[in-house]
C-alpha cells in the first residue's frame, strides 16, 4: 500500500498551482523547548492552506469528460478555497455549497478565485446533503476534502519537500488532524522512506476522531466536535485515511483551546505571522510532547496548515493564550467584608501582577472577588500561588481550567439576584445567523422564563451563550427533551462553582 501511494506522491501534480513552502527554524521556540523545532510553512501557499494541494491533483486525474461535467464539493473552509483556485487553473466549472454559517471571508475567498459559492444549510451536514443533490441532478463531479487516494497524494507532497529540505536526522513529524488526508499522505511518505521517524497526530480534545478510531480499532463517529479549531471540525475519519493511520501514525495527541491559542502566540513570536486554531495544532503538538517526554536535542517539525483566520476572532486568541501558555491564573477567592481586606490580599498575592479583578458583595460577613494574576509555569506556577493564599486563610477556588469561568464569567460577575429561584444554566453554542436566537427562543416556548442570558461573538461561525431558565423541580426531566429540539450543542452548568459564587 505504501509503495503506491509514494509512487503516486512523486508523479503528483501540484506544482501548477502549489508553491514548495519553505521549512523554516522557529528559534525562540526551539531554544526555549531544548531541541531544534522546524515549521513546514503551508500558510504560505496561494490560499493560505496546503489544501490546494490535494484539490489540484485529483482534478488533475480527471478524464476529458469529467472536466466538461464540472466539479462540485462541500466545504466552509480551506478545501473550498482550494479547490476553487485548481478549477480555474484548468479552466473548469467550480460550485462550492458552504453552509450559511460560514464567515464571509471565506465565501468571498471562493468567489475571487473563480469558484460558485452556493450558501446552502446551517451546517455542513446539510450543505453535503445538497452538494450530493447536485451530482445527481446535474451530473457534476464531487470532490472529496480528504477521503480520495488522489487528494491523499497531493497532500504527500508536504511530506517529500520536507525530506528533500532536512537530511539529516528527523525525530518526529506533528500533523494536524481533521478528517485525515494531510497525516494519511504524509504518514505513507515518510513510513515509506524513514520509518525511524515519529508521525504524529495532533488533535483538539473537543474533535478527537481519529484518536478515538485508533483506540477502538475502528472508525467512530463523534457526537458533536469541537467549534474553535473550525479547520479541523471533522466527526469522522476518512475511510482511506483510516487504513494509513491504523498502520502508520504512532500515536496522536490532543490539545485544549487555551494550548492551541498560546501555540498560535508562539508561530507568531518566531515568525510574525497568524496562523488559524487548526494550523497551530502541531506546534502545540510538539510542547505537550516535550514536557510529556522531556525529550532534547531532537529535531521536531510541525505542519503550520493554515492561515484563514477571521480578524475578529484574534481576541479571543490573545485572551487565551497567557493561560495557554500557564502564565495566568484564575481564581475566585473569598475575603472578608470590612476594611483593609482587599489590601491585605493585595499584600497576600505579593509582587505579581494582577491581570483582571472583579469584587461583588455578598453578604455582611464576606465578598467574591473573581481575579486573574500573572504566574510562571516553572518560577511561580499556579499552584504554588493557590497554596500561598490559602496558607494566609484566604479560600481559593482555582477556575483556570473552568469552561463557564472563562468564557461568561469573567464578563458577568456582579449578577446575584436574590428574587430568581430554581435556576437551571445552560451554556450553549449558537450558529451566528439572523434568527438564531429567535429559533431558540420559539422552539423553547414560553414554557419557561428566561433569568439570565449572556451572548459573545468571537469572530467564528457561532457564538457563545449563556443561559438561566427558571424550572420547577418537577420539571427539570422535560428539558433535555425540549434542548435537543432544538438543536444546538449545550452543556447543563447548574452545578458549575464559578456560577454558585458569582451568579447562583
Amino acid at each position: 500500500m505504501l509503495e503506491q501511494y509514494v509512487k503516486k506522491i512523486l508523479s503528483s501534480r501540484v506544482y501548477d498551482v502549489a508553491v514548495e513552502t519553505p521549512l523554516q527554524p522557529a528559534r525562540q521556540l526551539s531554544e526555549r523547548l531544548g531541541n531544534q523545532i522546524l515549521l513546514k510553512r503551508e500558510d504560505l501557499q496561494p490560499v493560505y492552506s496546503f489544501k490546494v494541494r490535494g484539490a489540484y491533483n485529483k482534478l488533475a486525474q480527471l478524464s476529458a469528460e469529467e472536466l466538461a461535467r464540472g466539479v462540485v464539493t462541500a466545504s466552509a473552509g480551506n478545501h473550498a478555497q482550494g479547490l476553487a483556485l485548481a478549477a480555474r487553473e484548468l479552466g473548469i466549472e467550480a460550485t462550492i455549497v458552504m453552509p450559511r454559517t460560514t464567515p464571509e471571508l471565506k465565501v468571498q475567498g471562493v468567489r475571487a478565485r473563480g469558484g460558485k459559492a452556493v450558501l446552502h444549510g446551517d451546517a455542513f451536514p446539510e450543505a453535503l446533503a445538497h452538494s450530493l443533490k447536485l451530482v445527481e441532478e446535474k451530473g457534476y463531479v464531487y470532490i472529496h476534502p480528504y477521503d480520495d487516494p488522489h487528494v491523499i497524494a497531493g497532500q504527500g507532497t508536504v511530506a517529500m519537500e520536507i525530506l528533500r529540505q532536512h537530511q539529516g536526522p528527523l525525530d518526529a513529524v506533528f500533523v494536524p488532524v481533521g478528517g485525515g488526508g494531510l497525516i494519511s499522505g504524509i504518514a505513507a511518505y515518510i513510513k515509506y522512506l524513514r520509518p525511524q521517524t515519529k508521525v504524529i497526530g495532533v488533535e483538539p480534545d473537543d474533535s478527537n476522531c481519529l484518536q478515538q478510531a485508533l483506540a477502538a480499532g475502528e472508525r467512530v463517529v463523534l457526537p458533536q466536535v469541537g467549534l474553535f479549531a473550525d479547520g479541523v471540525a471533522v466527526a469522522q475519519i476518512g475511510l482511506h485515511n483510516f487504513e494509513i493511520c491504523r498502520h502508520y501514525v504512532d500515536e496522536v495527541i490532543t490539545v485544549s483551546t487555551d494550548e492551541i491559542c498560546a501555540a498560535i502566540k508562539d508561530i507568531y513570536d518566531d515568525t510574525r505571522s497568524i496562523t488559524e486554531p487548526a494550523g497551530a495544532l502541531g506546534v502545540a503538538g510538539i510542547k505537550k510532547y516535550v514536557e510529556r517526554e522531556g525529550v532534547r536535542g531532537q529535531t521536531l517539525v510541525a505542519i503550520d496548515s493554515g492561515a484563514n483566520v477571521n480578524f475578529d476572532r484574534l481576541r479571543h486568541v490573545a485572551e487565551r493564550a497567557e493561560l495557554g501558555e500557564k502564565r495566568e491564573a484564575i481564581i475566585a477567592v473569598t475575603i472578608p467584608e470590612q476594611p483593609g481586606s482587599f489590601k491585605a490580599f493585595c499584600e497576600a498575592i505579593g509582587k505579581r501582577q494582577i491581570t483582571e479583578f472583579n469584587y461583588r458583595y455578598h453578604s455582611e460577613r464576606e465578598a467574591q472577588i473573581f481575579v486573574g494574576v500573572q504566574t510562571h509555569p516553572e518560577n511561580d506556577p499556579r499552584a504554588a500561588l493557590v497554596e500561598n493564599l490559602r496558607g494566609q486563610g484566604f479560600p481559593v477556588l482555582d477556575l483556570t481550567d473552568n469552561e463557564l469561568a472563562k468564557l461568561h464569567i469573567r464578563h458577568m460577575v456582579g449578577g446575584h439576584s436574590a428574587q430568581v429561584d430554581d435556576e437551571m444554566v445552560l451554556r450553549f453554542e449558537f450558529p451566528e445567523r439572523p434568527g438564531a436566537l429567535f429559533n431558540f427562543l420559539n422552539k423553547l416556548g414560553g414554557r419557561w422564563n428566561i433569568s439570565m442570558f449572556h451572548y459573545r461573538n468571537h469572530g467564528a461561525a457561532d457564538g457563545r451563550v449563556l443561559a438561566a431558565l427558571q424550572v420547577p423541580p418537577e420539571e427539570r426531566h422535560q428539558v433535555p427533551a425540549a434542548l435537543e429540539a432544538i438543536g444546538y450543542p449545550y452543556w447543563d452548568e447548574t452545578e458549575n462553582p464559578a456560577y454558585k459564587l458569582f451568579l447562583g
